[in-house]
Formats: C-alpha cells, structure tokens, sequence
C-alpha cells in the first residue's frame, strides 16, 4: 500500500471519526450524560490526532478542506435521515457547494 493511499485512508478515517463525534455530541445533552460526553470527546482526538497523521503526505490545505468539508457534509445527512432534520433547497445546495470547494482546491493535488 502506498504512502498516500494510507494517508487518504486514514483521512476517511478521521472524517468518520468526527462524525460519529458529532453524533455522540447531540447526545451528551450538554455533557449532563458521562458515556456520550465521553464518546465525544474521544471520537474528536481521535480525529484530530488521525488529521496530523495525514498531514505527513497530503497538503494542510487540502487535508483541512476535505475533513472539514466532508464531516460537514455527512454530519448534515445524518441529521436529516437519522434526526428528521428539515432537508430545504439551501441546505442542498450549501452542502453541494462545500463539495465543489473541496474538489476545486484538490484538484491537481490528488
């Protein structure tokens, strides 16, 4: 396996990671329940701790954008299919233009 595959790997891994993050956030209820506060906290050093790792071979402004962007975006799905979250036209179209960012400034990078 090359270097920047298991660097693309572990970026997925860390975008997960968030993700899940977030989720257990929406359940800490304000850190008033201990297991779900503390699955936060652990997800997002965990993601954290995977995005430096991938800054080893991927740029910092790409690595960034692409965790950002797509934790973002799967967070918004998962509050939409798992949270009955409203899906409206703008929230479509910013998570689309968020995706378009990240292909725009990873293009020639990749």
């Amino acid at each position: 396996m090359s270097p920047l595959f298991v660097a693309w790997l572990l970026l997925a891994i860390s975008v997960a990671s968030e993700v899940v993050g977030n989720v257990a956030l929406r359940h800490a209820d304000g850190f008033t329940r201990p297991v779900a506060a503390a699955a936060a906290v652990t997800c997002f050093l965990l993601s954290i701790w995977l995005i430096s790792v991938t800054m080893r071979k991927i740029e910092l402004g790409v690595t960034y954008a692409v965790w950002a962007a797509s934790s973002t975006a799967i967070t918004a799905w998962v509050g939409v299919g798992f949270y009955h979250e409203s899906l409206t036209a703008s929230k479509v179209a910013g998570v689309a233009l968020v995706v378009l960012g990240v292909i725009v400034l990873s293009s020639g990078t990749v």
